[in-house]
């Protein structure tokens, strides 16, 4: 038997179902000379205006894709479960967001205008007109995250497509499916190959791409630890954007409706099992009234119906992978250890599943009190005062948003004004987002805004013309 030369022999990757690692599929991994090929045909495509794709094209193209993902739906839903491990009620209205977002990326290409620019305001440049047209900004490369598989790809990639720039994107290796299924979409529709590649690779094969010259923007969700990295690495000259996570604050002042309240907190809490950057985690609530808060949380955390996401009862499903149950379970395990009170859960139910949990009044320097849990944990504290409150929750080095649930108008805008995060809800939890409005994190949470419009204002740039008269 002949040797086999195992240079030339594909890698893949397998993609499983995190619940109970049922396999799903596999996908090949490409090699470097594969991505330097597909960088240098996405450069060319942009140096060669000739071959830029005309408004009304992209436009036809993201509305055909938008057409066809609604008529994939029960499809993508599934598939969104099986690798992602959201549940299917959660994964159904993914995909109703998916297919408002591409189709909010072709409505926002009539928006790409420039401006006239007065140049007779001083003497200097009298007899002269001037204005500004948008152009790509160039080769975009996006790396994405496992909690939104579809939906989060649509803000990557969809965007790029409505600028003109072509896009290469590597999604996480735990849910690429979803990802290849948009691209193939986009494919079908309408859209050249050569104009979004779906790539997956190695990590090291990962960052070369990245840290190409070629690359024009660099479109990062995922952990802050990673994205600043990769951002401190960038070719000069490369832009980008970087959505990290949070640790979401609550404030509850004494006049809010609790009985509405609790609802809104279990979804922003325990939604995808707490597997999103701007998921409910720190509840800062009056003394008087904490304890009681936290057993109402934890009789609605306690009937939560944990399981395989694909299962139509599911409201919980599981962690994406089983290293992330151990360490939700260290954290919790460390902060009991060091006073906080367990209200309910605290315990995992699998390998892959932990229990819905609240702590009550774990210590403020504990994990779970300064990073993010990014599992179906929720943590209550008392205050005495609610700009101590406030300060606490402004303290650390990441801010995404936070929320105020209250009656009293006063208090309403004075948290609005003191919390330090990108948008502050009244009487909502933190993690509502609609896919037009600006969403960001400050300080280690992000660099620049997402959202449709702003995220395709970053993948273009301006032209000034100055005519003189």
């Amino acid at each position: 038997m002949a040797d086999v030369d195992e240079s030339n022999v594909t890698k893949t990757l397998d993609v499983v179902n995190p619940y109970d690692q049922t396999y799903l599929g596999s996908l090949p991994i490409v090699t470097w000379d594969d991505i330097d090929q597909d960088l240098t045909t996405a450069q060319q495509l942009f140096k060669d205006r000739k071959q830029w794709l005309p408004a009304f094209e992209r436009i036809n193209i993201l509305n055909k894709a938008a057409l066809l993902i609604s008529q994939k739906a029960d499809e993508l839903a599934l598939l969104i479960a099986s690798e992602g491990g959201k549940p299917l009620v959660d994964a159904r209205v993914e995909v109703s967001r998916a297919i408002d977002g591409v189709a909010l990326c072709a409505k926002e290409i009539s928006t790409l205008t420039g401006t006239q620019i007065p140049m007779d305001l001083t003497q200097a440049g009298a007899g002269r007109i001037a204005f500004t047209t948008k152009e790509p900004i160039g080769v975009v490369v996006a790396v994405s995250a496992f909690n939104h598989p579809l939906n989060l790809i649509v803000h990557q990639v969809a965007p790029a497509i409505a600028a003109g720039c072509p896009v290469l994107i590597k999604p996480a290796r735990d849910t690429p499916l979803s990802c290849k299924a948009f691209v193939d979409i986009l494919h079908e529709a309408g859209l050249p190959p050569q104009w979004c590649r779906f790539i997956m690779c190695e990590t090291s094969t990962s960052e070369r791409m990245i840290t190409d010259p070629r690359v024009a923007f660099f479109s990062f969700i995922g952990s802050a630890k990673i994205g600043w990295m990769l951002r401190a690495k960038l070719a000069p000259g490369t832009r980008c954007a970087l959505e990290h996570g949070g640790v979401a604050p609550v404030i509850i002042e004494k006049s809010a409706d609790i009985a509405a309240m609790v609802p809104s907190l279990l979804k922003g809490g325990f939604y995808h099992s707490g597997q999103v950057c701007v998921s409910v985690q720190r509840i800062f609530a009056p003394k008087e009234q904490a304890k009681a808060i936290a057993q109402m949380l934890a009789d609605g955390a306690a009937k939560l119906i944990v399981g395989n996401a694909i299962d139509e009862t599911t409201e919980c499903g599981p962690l994406i992978r089983p290293k992330e149950v151990d360490r939700v379970e260290a954290w919790v395990d460390e902060a009991v250890s060091a006073g906080a009170t367990l209200v309910t859960g605290g315990k995992r139910l699998g390998e892959t599943t932990y229990a819905p949990t609240v702590l009550l009044e774990p210590p403020v320097d504990a994990k779970v009190s300064t990073m993010e849990i990014f599992g179906p944990v929720v943590c209550v504290y008392g205050y005495d005062d609610i700009n101590q409150a406030i300060a606490q929750a402004n303290s650390l080095e990441y801010a995404f948003q936070a929320s105020v649930f209250t009656k009293n108008l006063d208090t309403a805008m004075s948290a609005i004004q003191a919390l330090d995060a990108t948008a502050v809800m009244v009487n909502d939890h933190t993690a509502f987002r609609v896919d037009w409005m600006p969403f960001a994190g400050r300080k280690q949470s992000g660099y620049n805004t997402g959202g449709i419009a702003y995220t395709m204002h970053d993948m273009s740039q301006d032209k000034m013309a100055v005519i003189k008269l």
